[in-house]
């Protein structure tokens, strides 16, 4: 047994769900949600924040500030309780009640945009919120996880190793697309591995990472209203999109089989089986993660009026397996 004095010590970074018997293909998710801050963003949020510090950005009396759709702000609250730091997470009304709250507890501070950049979204509204209140005081302290190359670097160093531990035969590796920094860390990494590993990025439909067309995204954690400044495409095999409905869908059939995941989960095993089904074959060795747990979704993904009022009465009628995965 473990036993730490600081919360981001501690890390289950081991554990793998086999989906076979949910969705009738061998995918491995990656389960990252077992940590104080329960979600991947932690190793992000930790790399950032010492990196930091090692660079003599952060002093005693500096405040932390970051965009967040709700994550990384959560493991940003976690480690500035820790270690004694203010910390103020601008987000918009799509983030989750729950994770508002949670944020809250920890004591950190959480400005809410309500209204939209015409041009780049909540997320343009967000971070030129955050530079005009970084330009009124110099305590103020940005990590920009848009661009900060802490934030692959967490997956480069931690992530990718370890799935690599665990399957030194990976085919395949599947991995969401936010802000890119989970994806462009494995992604790097096992483009320099021993063996080939085919990487497809999974994004939500209406992001505009990959060069589609803006539209509509409720469910927080993939997706990007501008492009991300961490992209780089070269290292990207192919990109599967996905539909927020179908993401749903998908939340809930895990949720029959005792597995209560988020959002990203959702969307991102629905690309991997949507791909799975269309170029899989018996022996492949394939992976995604499941970035965090689905407990902070309860008034979102797990809410039946929330669902029928944003995708339709019929949104979770169906839970026939060609209507989950019919190509989008």
């Amino acid at each position: 047994m473990p036993v730490i004095s600081a919360p981001h010590q501690f890390n289950e970074d081991e554990l793998y769900v086999d989906v076979k018997s949910i969705f009738g293909q061998q995918l491995f998710l990656k389960c990252e949600g077992f940590n104080f801050a329960g979600s991947v963003k932690v190793k992000a949020a930790t790399e950032m924040v010492e990196a930091a510090e090692r660079d003599g950005v952060l002093r005693p009396g500096s405040i932390l500030i970051e965009s967040s759709s709700g994550n990384l702000g959560v493991a940003l609250s976690m480690l500035a309780a820790s270690k004694g730091y203010r910390f103020i997470c601008v987000t918009d009304s799509r983030c989750n009640l729950a994770t508002r709250r949670l944020m809250e507890a920890l004591g950190s501070q959480v400005h809410i945009i309500t209204e939209p950049h015409p041009t780049t979204g909540y997320l343009g509204a967000r971070i030129d919120y955050v530079r005009a209140l970084c330009a009124s005081d110099e305590r103020y302290v940005w990590f920009n996880q848009y661009t900060n190359p802490a934030n692959w670097g967490a997956h480069y160093r931690r992530t990718a190793p370890a799935i690599a531990r665990q399957f030194p035969e990976l085919d395949v590796l599947f991995v969401g697309a936010g802000t890119t920094g989970t994806l462009m860390g494995c992604a790097r990494f096992f483009k320099e591995w021993h063996r080939p590993v085919r990487i497809v990025a999974v994004d939500s439909v209406g992001s505009v990472s990959f060069g589609g067309p803006s539209g509509r995204r409720m469910i927080p954690g993939l997706g990007m209203g501008v492009r991300p400044p961490l992209l780089d495409e070269s290292y990207v095999d192919e990109v599967v999109m996905v539909d927020e409905a179908d993401t749903v869908r998908t939340c809930h059939r895990l949720a029959k089989r005792g597995f209560l995941f988020g959002g990203s989960t959702g969307t991102q095993v629905t690309g991997a089986v949507r791909w799975l089904e269309q170029h899989g074959t018996p022996d492949m060795t394939a992976v995604t993660l499941a970035p965090d747990m689905g407990e902070r979704y309860l008034d979102t993904v797990y809410q039946t009026n929330w669902v029928h009022e944003l995708y339709g009465s019929d949104a979770l009628e169906s839970d026939d397996h060609a209507t989950l995965y019919s190509a989008a």
